[in-house]
């Protein structure tokens, strides 16, 4: 795996891009002459990532430029700037869109924002686990109208998206088994309606608060639990406040690798094939590594002292699958969803 070091003039050229996108200026042609928007021939594609160097995903993407550089006889390659070196997600998708960075992965909030059909794959239960999630989401027959959606309106092509694994509740006083157990606890959720409607539906009481503030927030009793994967409750030593992991695997996460249509017509038909066999192989590298990190987070949190317990899987669905009702308003949403569900084995 390649380590790249980004020097003071490079991350100067990055930051002058994404302030002429912001401050409107050309900065579409002044990426396109510096290796972003349209690009003949081949192009040194920018990755925005809010992830560090060790992450599945870093490793992933990295590995994803060196195939691709090899592959193109080093017409196209990817540098990926892990630690929002290119700023938080949200501005990210705008530099992408605006051509001043080639590519990023975002969370499915963020494209929920710009269209409400991806909506769909961030509901509870829509998904059996990552094998049936990476399988939809992969299939261009269920996704090929909806990753091509924000082509016109925000010059932005979804490619495809990485697992973030099954989201769990973990807590501070004891496991979960049924939501009953979760009656009138405090229930750390991100700054969602869906994810407050989840939380309630579950029968805790949901406490919005920033990912940053976990950790204080269950040491301390302002929450009494959180939701999450296996590899964050270890990486950000939440077993050490709140060592009860319960299996409700409610919810299987998602990020997506967008990319910045025009730069992605560019491609010459023969190029764009490699790029899609190439980001194929990316996808289904990340899928195993995560489960590795997986695997390796659960061994590491019971050394630690957590414990992880298996819950009656039939009372969550129960509580948590009427949630795709109240939130799928539209023909083309339940038709995404169907077809979600009709994926699972």
């Amino acid at each position: 795996m390649r380590k790249k070091t980004l020097s003071l003039v490079t991350l100067t050229g990055v930051t002058a891009l994404a302030l002429a996108a912001c401050g409107g200026g050309d900065a579409t042609e002044d990426a396109t002459a510096g290796g972003g928007g349209a690009a003949e021939g081949g192009a040194t594609m920018r990755l925005a990532l809010n992830q560090t160097e060790e992450h599945p995903s870093y490793i992933a993407l990295d590995n994803f430029g060196e195939r691709l550089s090899e592959a193109t006889d080093g017409r196209w390659d990817v540098d990926v700037f892990p630690n929002e070196t290119l700023g938080a997600q949200q501005e990210a998708l705008q530099l992408v869109s605006d051509g001043s960075v080639d590519m990023a992965i975002v969370s499915g909030t963020q494209l929920e924002n710009l269209n409400e059909d991806f909506l769909v794959f961030n509901l509870p239960k829509v998904f059996d686990d990552v094998e049936h999630q990476m399988s939809v989401i992969h299939d261009p027959e269920v996704t090929g109208d909806l990753y091509t959606s924000l082509e016109e309106s925000n010059k932005l092509t979804v490619l495809g998206g990485f697992t973030q694994g099954a989201r769990s509740i973990y807590t501070t006083y004891g496991p979960v088994e049924t939501p009953a157990d979760l009656a009138g606890k405090k229930l750390r959720v991100q700054e969602s309606d869906l994810h407050i409607a989840m939380a309630e539906a579950m029968g805790a009481s949901a406490t919005p608060m920033a990912f940053g503030e976990l950790y204080t927030g269950l040491q301390s009793g302002v929450v009494d639990a959180a939701e999450n994967n296996e590899v964050s409750y270890w990486t950000q030593k939440h077993y050490e406040v709140a060592p009860n992991w319960s299996y409700t695997n409610h919810l299987v996460g998602l990020d997506y690798l967008i990319i910045n249509s025009d730069l992605l017509a560019g491609m010459s038909e023969d190029d764009r094939a490699i790029f899609d066999e190439e980001w194929k192989a990316t996808y289904e590298e990340h899928t195993e590594l995560w489960a590795t990190a997986t695997e390796e987070a659960i061994t590491s949190a019971k050394d630690g002292g957590a414990t992880f317990t298996e819950v009656d899987e039939e009372a969550f669905t129960a509580v948590l699958e009427p949630l795709a009702a109240e939130f799928i308003k539209t023909d083309t949403q339940q038709a995404l969803y169907d077809a979600a569900r009709a994926a699972a084995k």
